[in-house]
């Protein structure tokens, strides 16, 4: 099976105008204020008053809301910043747990998404009933074809993780934290790794790729992947890139919903995307769809 460059169910695009250089401090802490009026702060938990802001912080440990935030999350010991190689393992199991998940909502939940495969499911059910006149035959056939669609969603998601296991996040320091224009963020709580956010550069359209962001399950609802992508679109106006586009196949409302907080405009869907590890087969076309989402955040006019 080819492996080609690593893609992600959700990744983003951030397209930039400039040079990948670092800015001069004063126009740094100008335009993270920005970014902190543009992304509201994460609600806190109920607590004394918090202490007056202070400056912007050096390089290291960062509370989860980032430059333009307010703190850790619900008021949690959370804080965003950049990887360490022995990290490699826990940002690789929350990955992998992550896009495990998607298996049981792309073969069942995404299937609302797709009338033609339902149309097509009911037609050879009712074909079924026409030549064999067994309600109990024909009573089978749904759950025969949600069987079908589970395997193949799970063979489809196995092949991907296999091909970014063995790609990029087979080594996270040398793919993300070596090469320019590149990192990788974890989200830590109480020492542990809960969540993970990574950027790639692309010289050659100037871009850089949002990828891999993912949140511990046991540790969602406290505001840590808004945190995450708010690393990421602070990452972009400190760098002065015009615009965000994030793209996704998710189907779950709630990662739509987040997309939409931090500020992303819906711009299309496509039934046409090639997940890597899609072999393309008839019986993967029947039972495996996915549905392609793009959104846009656009920073500043070209």
């Amino acid at each position: 099976m080819h492996c080609g460059p690593p893609d992600m169910v959700c990744e983003t695009k951030i397209v930039a105008a400039e040079d990948h250089e670092a800015l001069p401090g004063a126009k740094k802490d100008a335009l993270l204020a920005a970014a902190g009026a543009m992304w509201p702060p994460l609600p806190a938990a109920p607590g004394p008053a918090a202490a007056p802001a202070a400056p912007p912080p050096a390089p290291g440990p960062q509370p989860a809301g980032g430059a333009g935030g307010a703190g850790p999350p619900e008021g949690r010991g959370v804080y965003i910043r950049e990887f360490r190689a022995a990290e490699q393992e826990a940002a690789r199991r929350i990955f992998y747990d992550g896009i495990m998940e998607r298996i049981p909502n792309t073969a069942f939940r995404g299937l609302r998404h797709h009338p033609r495969m339902q149309l097509l499911y009911a037609l050879l059910a009712a074909l079924c009933f026409a030549l064999t006149r067994s309600l109990l035959l024909t009573c089978l056939v749904p759950a025969g074809l949600l069987g079908l669609r589970y395997y193949y969603s799970r063979k489809v998601v196995l092949a991907y993780l296999d091909c970014a296991l063995h790609t990029d996040m087979a080594d996270i320091e040398q793919y993300y934290m070596k090469p320019p224009g590149s990192c990788f963020w974890v989200a830590v709580l109480d020492g542990n790794v809960v969540g993970i956010v990574a950027a790639r550069a692309h010289a050659e359209d100037n871009t850089v790729e949002l990828m891999r962001m993912s949140v511990d399950s046991r540790f969602r609802g406290k505001g840590i992947a808004k945190a995450l992508g708010r690393k990421v679109l602070e990452f972009a106006v400190v760098h002065n890139y015009s615009a965000v586009v994030l793209g996704t196949t998710a189907v779950k409302v709630a990662a739509h919903k987040l997309y939409e907080s931090l500020g992303f405009r819906h711009m299309g869907s496509s039934d046409r995307y090639v997940m890597p590890g899609m072999t393309l087969s008839l019986a993967e076309r029947l039972f495996f769809q996915v549905r392609y989402h793009r959104y846009r955040l656009q920073l500043r006019e070209e």
